[in-house]
């Protein structure tokens, strides 16, 4: 379906004056003075600080204002001037602080000192940092390492995530999930197995190379908004898009520039999407088949007619293994059986074949709309399988192009965050700080919360994210959440993670990236990695929020010594005070990534780790790029919508949001104000149910686990969403998602689709 008329339902693109307008108003909603708002010009610079949002990629020359909306908002979001002191909770209990929204209780403003749970008051009380940490390593010296979980959200620096993953060892466990496990797992076991190398292998470079991008399952406009600046220069070159989404969003469909004076005085804007298909819900690996299928297909009919052929037979001879095999799958595979899984109709996807094979150069751009589900590795092999055709891996302008969200969230991996003892040097962690680490498997977040469910884990140490908010089945893991002998969290803002105490609970306030951090040896920089490999230099601009507050180094550090004492051989002392010392050992550990580490990390645009697929060499386990055949058609075999009536629910992120953390209750672009208790729906559905817009439902998880999961107090919102799939707000619907529901190989939560009914 092309898009080169606006659709009337979308009477605004992205950015432009909505944009700046919802700037202004964050700004002013956290008391962000003018003076302190020019910070956002050192946003993402070379000699600035790396967003505390997304992970997209910084350019090494870049613009004036090199943020997005979304970024603006999280800057004002840490930079506020708001102020939760201990006093705070000398008025207000946990539990009446349980009955506040999310959004309120960030809303209330930056945490300023160490506290401690007081069961006997309900309240927070403050302590020093001495005790607290003396009280953390006490009692973690009384537990089994393995019923230890050390979660980290994407926010934590390579340095704060090197020491962690170290400390986690040194106590005895490889049980350390992180917020990849909830979204982009499903790419770092789909990737390694299809190309050996579990991120992408795109750069900023390749849109200037790139003759056609798909998207599947991401929304820009709201997820990564500065990518639009690439999109929209590729779209003047002569660059196509086709998108693959259950909802039509904007930032997909076209964009104002709110750099651009021509585009902000005038109608004008840029499409961004040539194509857009509304696949249904689950329907992602039909819709990628259908093209194969045609690509494939053209070319047998070009071999028979002796013509130029289709394929690029000499990547595909050359380069991967199990094409045959997958060839006569597609051959064989049923277009109606295409159609009525994907939801669309044959002719659409023959014209994004029709595309496909005319572009020389492809990328595939996708997010958690693949991830996701049941079969999100699946998913992602699919989207490979769809590049290997043509040879659209190892060529400028082309490859897989998974979008990140946490802005270090792949970093995290790089430097030692991993359950799975197979992917961390262990040996050369060994060798380094003269201790054997432990070899047996860790727990994933999933794995994590069904031990905790089952009674097996006496303590959680949080650093950062609102991890009881952003798992599933809140209705289970909250209560068993609360049974925990220890929780320690430490975070910027009060969330509902500090609201659901153990027996003993603290809540430590960490410096955001935007602060001055300054340690015994002066000024302190951090780094992170962005979504295309490349490692940044971070420095704060702006004052604490307060004296009291560390920096995460500093409270790493400061519980590691406390813990492990004379166990350890790492000086953690001279690490809080210089993190160059941290980045000296990561570049020992590391070697081929982050060698003269010091030197290289302020070099503009970043420096990029080595991506062997990039060149065309596959550290797979056939030492090729593979051809997988799909294991179903289907969106789920083991958990069908057969019962009449049922609906998929997918969760969603609004505009003014970023993971857990709410900005506003409005979502601009979906035409939604005041609530988050919305669904949206198509209008047949409605029709057929006797709905009305604004009618209150309750849904129904569809589970034959003798579990009720209920969701009440919905408004339904008609809306342009494939008929049978519905779209409810994250983490609100996360009550309706089982634990157990997740991908298969990954263990990623299937939030993306759920079956649910209407009660």
């Amino acid at each position: 379906m092309s898009d080169e008329k606006r659709s009337s339902a979308y009477p605004f693109t992205s950015g432009g004056w909505g944009s700046l307008k919802s700037v202004a108003t964050i700004l002013r909603q956290e008391k962000v003075v003018l003076k302190d708002s020019a910070i956002l010009l050192r946003q993402n610079k070379p000699d600035g600080f790396m967003c505390v949002s997304c992970s997209w990629a910084k350019p090494a020359d870049p613009h004036t204002f090199e943020f997005c909306e979304s970024g603006a908002k999280a800057t004002a979001w840490d930079t506020t001037a708001k102020r939760v002191t201990p006093d705070f909770f000398t008025v207000h209990t946990v539990s009446e602080l349980r009955d506040w929204h999310d959004h309120d209780l960030e809303e209330a403003g930056r945490l300023t000192a160490p506290l401690r749970y007081d069961p006997t008051t309900d309240r927070y009380v403050e302590v020093s940092w001495e005790q607290a940490f003396e009280e953390i390593g006490r009692d973690l010296n009384t537990f089994d390492p393995e019923s230890v979980i050390f979660y980290t959200s994407g926010r934590a620096s390579l340095e704060t995530s090197y020491m962690y993953q170290l400390f986690a060892r040194m106590y005895g466990c490889n049980n350390l999930p992180d917020s990849s496990n909830m979204c982009h797992e499903s790419t770092s076991v789909g990737l390694k197995e299809a190309i050996g190398v579990g991120v992408g292998t795109i750069t900023l470079e390749d849109f200037e190379k790139t003759d056609l991008m798909f998207f599947f399952g991401h929304n820009v406009g709201t997820n990564s908004p500065r990518m639009l600046h690439q999109l929209q220069d590729a779209r003047v070159r002569g660059a196509r898009i086709i998108t693959f989404n259950p909802l039509r969003e904007p930032g997909l469909i076209s964009f104002s520039n709110p750099q651009s004076p021509a585009q902000m005085l005038t109608p004008a804007h840029t499409q961004i999407s040539t194509q857009y298909h509304l696949v249904k819900t689950g329907g992602d690996t039909a819709a990628m088949l259908g093209i194969c299928k045609a690509v494939i297909e053209a070319d047998d009919a070009a071999r028979s007619e002796s013509r130029p052929r289709v394929l690029d037979v000499a990547f595909i001879e050359q380069h991967t293994i199990g094409f045959e095999d997958f060839a006569a799958y597609a051959r064989n595979a049923s277009w109606d059986d295409i159609v009525r899984v994907s939801g669309l109709p044959r002719a659409d996807l023959e014209a994004a074949a029709d595309e496909y094979m005319k572009a020389n150069a492809v990328m595939a751009h996708y997010g958690m709309g693949l991830t996701q589900h049941r079969l999100g590795v699946q998913n992602v092999r699919m989207l490979c399988n769809l590049l290997f055709l043509r040879g659209n891996i190892g060529k400028p302008g082309a490859g897989p192009s998974p979008v990140r969200g946490h802005s270090n969230v792949q970093g995290q991996r790089t430097v030692g965050i991993t359950e799975k003892p197979e992917l961390a040097p262990l040996d050369q962690l060994a060798k380094q700080f003269s201790f054997e680490p432990p070899r047996t498997k860790g727990r994933n977040t999933v794995e994590a919360f069904e031990a905790m469910v089952r009674g097996e884990v006496s303590a959680v140490i949080n650093l950062g994210g609102n991890l009881v908010r952003s798992v599933p089945d809140r209705n289970r893991t909250e209560p068993a959440w609360s049974k925990l002998r220890l929780t320690v969290n430490v975070a910027t803002k009060l969330n509902r993670s500090h609201l659901v105490p153990g027996e003993v609970s603290f809540v430590l306030p960490c410096l955001s990236r935007i602060e001055i951090d300054e340690q015994a040896s002066g000024v302190q920089a951090v780094s992170m990695e962005d979504s295309t490999g490349c490692m940044h230099g971070s420095r704060g601009v702006t004052e604490p929020a307060d004296e009291r507050i560390r920096s995460e180094p500093f409270i790493v550090a400061g519980i590691a010594k406390a813990t492990l004492g004379a166990r350890s051989t790492v000086d953690w002392d001279a690490w809080r005070d210089d993190y160059s010392v941290v980045r000296d050992e990561i570049a020992k550990t590391y070697t081929k990534i982050f060698h003269d580490f010091n030197e290289r990390m302020w070099q503009p645009g970043g420096f990029h780790r080595p991506l062997p697929a990039r060149e065309r060499k596959w550290e797979t386990k056939s030492g090729k790029a593979e051809f997988l055949v799909p294991h179903s058609l289907g969106e789920d075999p083991d958990m069908p919508v057969r019962e009449s009536g049922a609906l998929r629910l997918m969760t969603l992120r609004s505009d003014s949001q970023f993971n857990t953390t709410i900005y506003s209750l409005n979502d601009r672009f979906r035409g939604v104000k005041g609530s988050r208790m919305v669904i949206l729906m198509n209008e047949d559905d409605m029709r057929e149910r006797g709905l009305e817009p604004d009618s209150e439902i309750t849904l129904e998880t569809i589970a034959d686990d003798g579990i009720e999961r209920r969701l009440g107090g919905l408004k339904v919102k008609p809306y342009e969403i494939p008929k049978g799939c519905i779209g409810g707000y994250y983490p609100e619907c996360n009550v309706l998602l089982p634990l157990w529901h997740y991908a298969k190989e990954s263990k990623v939560p299937g939030a993306k689709s759920i079956p649910v009914r209407i009660v």
